[in-house]
């Protein structure tokens, strides 16, 4: 009887081995059968963008915007969008009879508080290319005895009167505002529209951001340059995107255009921008 069950129990074990022997065999082929599966192509594949690479960040929370984290168009295309022509005041004339070098650190918003009939990016470039935008010359007050600015902006067209590598005289007399940065002016004449010219001023800020290696924090309203010597050092300029006189929601806005355009032309990671407290663009209409 000990024999019998000694023989039954070596032929238990001697099965038991070969249905584990088999199940090993199965186990590896479903495996690679599923591996199989997952690494071809298939229809779902093709039309389900979980397995592509995303063109944006994170999902925006309410009231936010996603900015795309790659790269959507060239420098070029955002300059081309921005359509910078340039009209130098003449070399050796008027406000360019003095050059100062110009390293730009920072970018300056202006608005041209011209409110003209006609008054627009060329009228401007034509006055400043036969010397009549003069201002009084002084110690510690406008170093040339001319107002100059490198762009003009208006709902069409930027034009550009000065080369980026030199000073012009928009800001702050002899201060860091003259010294280090460059000048946009935006038009306001009657028939303007306004919104647009915004946009276009973002575009060329986001660029001129990325020509000359300069942080969004570097890009200021006039504001922001102390004007030694004046009751009202801190000019309410650009005013209509400051508030109360200050930069404040509506600044941010603006920042917030520039920084979008900015990141369509680098591979920076995506930035959400909150749009909570932020004004209604159709007011800028």
């Amino acid at each position: 009887m000990c024999g019998i069950t000694t023989g039954m129990g070596n032929l238990y074990e001697f099965r038991m081995s070969k249905w584990l022997e088999k199940l090993a065999v199965f186990s590896i082929f479903v495996g690679l059968l599923a591996l199989a599966s997952c690494s071809s192509p298939s229809d779902s594949y093709r039309t389900d963008r979980a397995g592509a690479r995303s063109d944006y960040g994170a999902t925006a929370s309410s009231g936010g915007e996603v900015v795309p984290a790659v790269p959507s168009k060239s420098p070029s295309a955002l300059y081309g969008e921005a359509n910078v022509k340039k009209s130098y005041i003449p070399n050796g004339r008027h406000a360019r009879k003095y050059k100062r070098y110009l390293d730009p650190k920072y970018i300056t918003i202006h608005s041209t508080q011209n409110f003209a009939s006609g008054a627009d990016a060329w009228r401007h470039a034509q006055a400043l290319n036969n010397g009549k935008l003069r201002a009084y010359k002084s110690r510690g007050g406008n170093r040339i005895g001319y107002l100059t600015w490198h762009f003009t902006v208006d709902q069409s067209v930027v034009v550009q009167h000065l080369p980026t590598n030199e000073q012009g005289e928009h800001a702050d007399f002899d201060g860091p505002g003259n010294n280090t940065s460059l000048a946009l002016e935006m038009c306001e004449h009657r028939g303007n529209s306004r919104s647009a010219t915004i946009e276009r001023t973002a575009k060329l800020t986001a660029w001129l951001m990325y020509k000359h290696d300069i942080p969004l924090r570097n890009v200021v309203p006039h504001y922001h340059w102390r004007r030694e010597g004046l009751s009202n050092p801190h000019k309410n300029c650009p005013h209509y995107l400051l508030d109360n006189g200050r930069p404040g929601a509506k600044w941010q806005w603006f920042l917030s255009r520039v920084n979008k355009h900015y990141k369509s032309i680098t591979n920076g990671s995506s930035t959400l921008v909150s749009a909570g407290g932020m004004p209604d663009s159709r007011m800028f209409c």
